[in-house]
């Protein structure tokens, strides 16, 4: 993900955008060769890449008795938040709103990333459904999906068995 820094020298200027992939002379070779004639023609806006995106980084761990989902989710709401498992795939996706900028304000630097995004999983066989939990605090999203007794480990008692002579 590429950082997006803005810089304003006085209230009433504009922006100067500078990015760190127009100095990267592969960069430069690989938009080249993949030109093409027709891109010019429609409106002019930067790529889609230079946009600072919202895509929080997720921890997946398994336990003896559960697969536990962690996200850092800084600054979102509960009420933007929606889980949803289907199968054997679990889908979180929300969103974290930008602060309202006030007149006058002067930004230096910019580099957080706010916006909708989604995440999907493939789960093992043998969850659980009925018994999800999910719960944000401190702005950590904790899934927990625990595994059906049937595909639990059990130990199995070895017996000796005497032979008789």
């Amino acid at each position: 993900m590429s950082i997006l820094n803005i810089i304003r020298r006085t209230p009433t200027e504009k922006p100067i955008f500078r990015n760190p992939i127009v100095n990267d002379p592969m960069r430069l070779m690989r938009d080249f060769f993949g030109w093409e004639p027709f891109r010019e023609m429609s409106a002019m806006t930067p790529p889609q890449e230079w946009l600072p995106t919202f895509v929080p980084d997720f921890e997946v761990k398994e336990t003896k008795e559960s697969f536990v989902f962690r996200a850092d989710l800084p600054g979102v709401q509960e009420k933007d938040l929606e889980l949803a498992l289907t199968g054997n795939r679990l889908v979180v996706s929300g969103k974290r709103e930008a602060e309202l900028e006030e007149k006058g304000e002067t930004f230096y630097t910019c580099e957080r990333s706010y916006g909708s995004f989604t995440r999907s999983f493939t789960l093992p066989d043998g969850i659980d459904d009925v018994h999800v939990t999910a719960a944000l605090k401190d702005g950590v999203l904790t899934i927990v999906l625990p595994k059906k007794a049937e595909v639990l480990p059990r130990k199995i008692e070895i017996k000796a068995i005497e032979h008789k002579a």
